[in-house]
């Protein structure tokens, strides 16, 4: 069997395993419910996408992880304990196959639970927004689909790379109760863990620029690129949060680590 054709063969099980599972739908519903009623509350989508975006951003920033976790935290413990990972003794089965075609086979179950509500909401703005607002009238700034676009597309990263670190922490538990544990210990890390680590670095003073510094969290690193590419530009088209380059090398390095630690664990 071939690099490709193990990745390929992993990727349809899981793609298989998640059409055929309620629990997505269900959380499917539930993001659904909390994006659309943190917007409503908020009253974003009656002015814009913009507005909806500021509404929604902080219960995303949490959203996404928790839902990455729950995803993930047994998509290799459960091959484990059932023995499957067994099949790396008799046949020549890459472990970097193995964890790309489970990794992939999640993320295409994510992104529909995460994305299908966003685009719904985005639909939602366009069916229901005013022409104007005075918010935008008074800062002279621009609305467009374009911006939430954007903004679905770095949260589709972000969840990506929480998905890859809960695919890691399921790869070293070796079991089901440690792959709980790990999970809800990643998903503190994720959400509040590497921020408070950034923040008490800041008033350390470790010599590094606070936009670079600002990028190193996963969490802040997605925060600072929503900031910069979709809220400043509809206000001000100047950038003033974060470094893009080191939050997208952030995004990147978590990710890919995330991974290739997970390969390891697997190999091992």
């Amino acid at each position: 069997m071939t690099r490709r054709d193990a990745f390929w063969a992993v990727f349809a099980r899981e793609v298989r395993a998640a059409s055929r599972s309620w629990t997505y739908g269900l959380l499917a519903l539930a993001v659904t419910a909390v994006v659309f009623g943190a917007a409503r509350a908020g009253s974003g989508p009656a002015a814009g996408y913009v507005p909806t975006v500021v509404d929604v951003l902080l219960v995303v920033e949490v959203l996404v992880p928790a839902v990455a976790v729950a995803v993930g935290y047994r998509a290799i413990v459960d091959d484990a304990e059932r023995g499957r990972l067994e099949v790396f003794d008799t046949y020549p089965l890459p472990a970097s196959a193995y964890v790309g075609g489970v990794y992939a086979g999640r993320a295409v179950a994510l992104l529909g639970v995460l994305l299908v509500p966003l685009a719904a909401l985005g639909v939602h703005v366009a069916t229901t927004a005013g022409p104007e607002t005075a918010v935008f009238a008074t800062h002279r700034g621009v609305d467009s689909p374009l911006l939430f676009v954007r903004f679905l597309a770095l949260t589709a990263a972000f969840a990506l790379v929480a998905l890859a670190f809960a695919v890691a922490l399921s790869a070293v538990a070796g079991s089901r109760r440690r792959a709980i544990l790990l999970a809800l210990v990643g998903l503190l890390i994720v959400v509040a863990g590497a921020d408070i680590g950034v923040f008490g670095a800041m008033t350390g003073g470790v010599g590094v620029d606070l936009d670079t510094l600002l990028a190193l969290s996963p969490s802040s690193a997605y925060r600072g690129l929503v900031f910069e590419t979709v809220l400043y530009v509809a206000f001000t088209g100047r950038s003033a949060f974060v470094s893009v380059p080191a939050a997208a090398a952030s995004l990147a390095a978590w990710g890919l680590g995330s991974l290739l630690v997970a390969t390891l664990a697997v190999a091992r």
